[in-house]
């Protein structure tokens, strides 16, 4: 009796404790501490700081800066500029830093114009051409990069200047120029008083963000950026990975290029350097936005508009000629530093992890 009393006691004993156990667990984030981590100046500064350079650049320069017509030319600026960027996210995810992205522009370019001009081709057999060159550029990079495993920093940069050369060489070192009305539409056409590559930039950034964030090619991608030995032991074909991203960058930045021949109708050779900071200062911006550190496009688009409110506000408030390089100069080194504090050794070798758990695949060994 008496143990029957004591089993008694002891299980309402154990029923109280676990109560009060189940009493502190600790609960799952409440919607409104979710919020605030997601609005933290650490989540999404670049919004904020957007918000903070509207208001100065309003109080600066009240009857220029904060018209349409400005709001406008700077949409219709940054389209082709936009592209570029959101297209370095996808080698930059994949892990190879591509420096020839501003002679893939301008390559792209160059060709179209000569095709059109020099060559006598058809508008859409021209664009086709430049299209497969810039994919041709992207099989070359992967080679030297997978095959001849050489440094993605090197392989392109040393690409950067053979394309470079092939420009100069292509054009004679002047500017071909493309009198077709039809081609100049491509980019200065107008669609509800937008022009066109506001659109193109909106469609490529829509597709590339859904195939890096919902797809298992993009899931790989971020694998194989992460830590590609870990990829390949867990089944991904790296290399089949880092071929799609350069690929993928060749045709657009290429296409690009065709958009800023057509907006020019000019295929300058001399437009390549002015793609290349202003990508990666976006890119690794973008990094530090929504995603704790891992390349995107939401947070890159995010600093593109960054850098193009500042840079125009600077520019309508009288700043010298070299404003804007010193500006996504200082914006680059704060970012990739910014990017760099955010990934801690313990968050990437947790996001590996999830990414190789989310690909359905046994590690192996």
């Amino acid at each position: 009796m008496t143990t029957g009393v004591q089993a008694g006691s002891t299980e309402d004993n154990d029923g109280v404790t676990s109560a009060q156990q189940r009493a502190h667990l600790p609960e799952g984030p409440t919607r409104w501490s979710k919020f605030k981590r997601d609005a933290s100046f650490r989540n999404v500064s670049g919004l904020y700081i957007i918000a903070i350079m509207i208001v100065i650049f309003w109080i600066w320069e009240p009857n220029t800066f904060m018209t349409s017509l400005s709001w406008k030319l700077l949409l219709d600026n940054q389209a082709i500029s936009a592209i570029v960027a959101v297209t370095v996210v996808v080698p930059l995810s994949a892990g190879i830093v591509d420096l020839a992205v501003g002679a893939e522009v301008g390559l792209g370019s160059i060709l179209v114009a000569w095709f059109i001009t020099d060559r006598s081709l058809s508008i859409p057999l021209s664009i086709t051409l430049a299209l497969v060159a810039g994919a041709v550029v992207g099989v070359i990079v992967t080679l030297l990069v997978v095959k001849a495993r050489i440094n993605s920093f090197i392989a392109t940069l040393a690409m950067s200047s053979i394309l470079l050369a092939v420009i100069t060489w292509i054009g004679g070192g002047e500017s071909i120029l493309v009198s077709s009305l039809s081609f100049a539409k491509i980019a200065t056409g107008e669609l509800f008083g937008i022009v066109y590559p506001v659109y193109f930039a909106a469609i490529i950034s829509l597709v590339i963000w859904y195939v890096l964030e919902h797809t298992s090619y993009g899931r790989r991608v971020y694998a194989t950026g992460a830590n590609p030995e870990a990829a390949r032991l867990a089944g991904i074909r790296t290399s089949r990975v880092i071929l799609g991203a350069t690929v993928t960058c060749g045709v657009l930045t290429a296409f690009a290029g065709v958009l800023t021949a057509s907006q020019l109708s000019t295929g300058d050779p001399t437009i390549s350097s002015g793609f290349l900071l202003p990508a990666f200062a976006a890119a690794f911006l973008g990094s530090t936005q929504f995603k704790g550190g891992r390349f995107n496009v939401g947070g890159t688009l995010v600093a593109v508009a960054l850098l193009a409110i500042g840079v125009e506000g600077l520019s309508l408030g009288g700043a010298p000629v070299w404003t804007p390089n010193m500006f996504n100069g200082v914006v680059l080194l704060l970012a990739v530093g910014f990017a760099q504090v955010q990934r801690s050794p313990r968050k990437r070798t947790a996001a590996i992890s999830r990414v190789i758990n989310s690909l359905g695949v046994r590690q192996k060994g």
